[in-house]
Formats: structure tokens, C-alpha cells, sequence
């Protein structure tokens, strides 16, 4: 078993991380594959988020999974609301009885500022200037907002989503003593609605999920 981090958020909600260390034989004991996903590691991957769900809750049904035409994957029925996210070798999920959920994990590199233009406003890009004298610490805030979005991306799950123009931080970033962070964003697409992200920095990846 290689479950690099679990968290109980509530009675009905939890997330966990699972170190990809097994073969594709360990998880098809468990996790029926789709016939679409043919690239080995991929598979691995999507294999081992999905082994995650049932670790999380053992009465998920995983041969009840869809995937809408958005390719965001759905339970009819909502039995769970969940949410997959894969980086390198670690897969994590989220899954709620009740509440609507988007996850993502993003492993740190430095080339996270190459892409930085395409998802940071001009004020997230001043805020994030105040850690510029603190190379790590400003790749993984970095990190941490490109997550961020991405989990609200999942969140919303109608695609069609600028990550500059509709998901924009409205406030500080607040840091706990149990070294989860929130971030309040503003989601603009049809209206504008106030939602928190909540984001943790492990070595040697980020996650960041939302639950509403």
C-alpha cells in the first residue's frame, strides 16, 4: 500500500494521495479500465485514482463511473460527487456524500513560470512578486495557484473556463497552523460567485481542492 497522505475534511468528504509504486496488475484487481486510456503510464495514473475512490469510501461504485462530454467523470445519480487529479508518480481524489467537489495535484517545477502568463492576472502576478527574492517559495505559490484554478476548473465541470478572466483571487492568502493554506477566488463566468480553495505544499507537489 503506498497512501502518501489522507484527509477527513468532514463526516462526509475526504481526500487522500496515493504514491504510484505498483504495477497496472495491483490496481485491475480492483479498478475497471477504460478501453480509451491506451498510453502505459497514463494508465498507471488513471488506474491508481481511481484505486484511490474506494480507499476513501469502500462502497464507492467505480463500474458506475462516466465521463460527460466535457470528460469531466460523473456517478448517476450522484451516489458521490469526486474529483481525480494525476502528476509524475501520484494520483489523489476526493469524494463527497454531499457536497460538490474539484480537486488537482501539480507536482513544483521550475517551469511553472513558463506558463505563468496564462493563467495569472496582472494583480496575482504582483502578488505573487512578493516572494520573487524566495525562488522555491514563489514556484510553489506559483504552483499552488495554477492548482488552484485547475481544481476550480474540475469544480465547475462545463469547460469553457479563461483561467485569467473567470477564476481571480479576491483576498489574502491565509496560512494555517496545520500547514493548510486558503485562498479565497471569485469564480466569474455566468454571475460571480465567491468560492475558498484550500491548498497544502508537500515535497514535492501541491494540492489544492475545493467543497462547496
Amino acid at each position: 500500500m503506498a497512501l502518501f497522505y489522507q484527509h477527513n475534511i468532514n463526516h462526509t468528504t475526504r481526500l487522500g494521495i496515493w504514491r504510484i509504486e505498483e504495477p497496472e496488475a495491483f490496481f485491475l484487481e480492483k479498478v475497471p479500465i477504460k478501453k480509451e486510456v491506451t498510453h502505459p503510464y497514463k494508465r498507471l495514473q488513471h488506474l491508481a485514482g481511481r484505486y484511490l475512490l474506494p480507499t476513501l469510501f469502500d462502497d464507492f461504485p467505480l463500474e458506475e463511473i462516466m465521463v460527460a462530454d466535457t470528460r469531466k467523470p460523473y456517478l448517476p445519480g450522484e451516489k458521490y460527487h469526486f474529483s481525480v487529479s494525476h502528476s509524475g508518480n501520484f494520483a489523489a481524489a476526493i469524494a463527497s456524500r454531499d457536497k460538490r467537489v474539484g480537486l488537482d495535484i501539480e507536482l513544483v517545477s521550475p517551469r511553472i513560470e513558463k506558463i505563468a502568463h496564462k493563467f495569472l492576472s496582472l494583480e496575482e502576478k504582483a502578488f505573487l512578486q512578493q516572494w520573487r527574492l524566495f525562488d522555491l517559495l514563489q514556484q510553489e505559490l506559483t504552483t499552488v495557484m495554477w492548482s488552484s484554478k485547475e481544481a476550480l476548473f474540475k469544480w465547475y465541470g462545463d469547460g469553457q473556463v479563461d483561467f485569467r478572466q473567470h477564476m481571480q483571487l479576491n483576498g489574502p492568502l491565509n496560512y494555517a497552523s496545520n500547514e493548510w493554506m486558503t485562498l479565497p477566488f471569485l469564480f466569474k463566468k455566468e454571475e460571480a460567485v465567491p468560492v475558498t480553495l484550500h491548498a497544502r505544499i508537500f515535497e514535492p507537489l501541491v494540492l489544492a481542492y475545493v467543497i462547496t
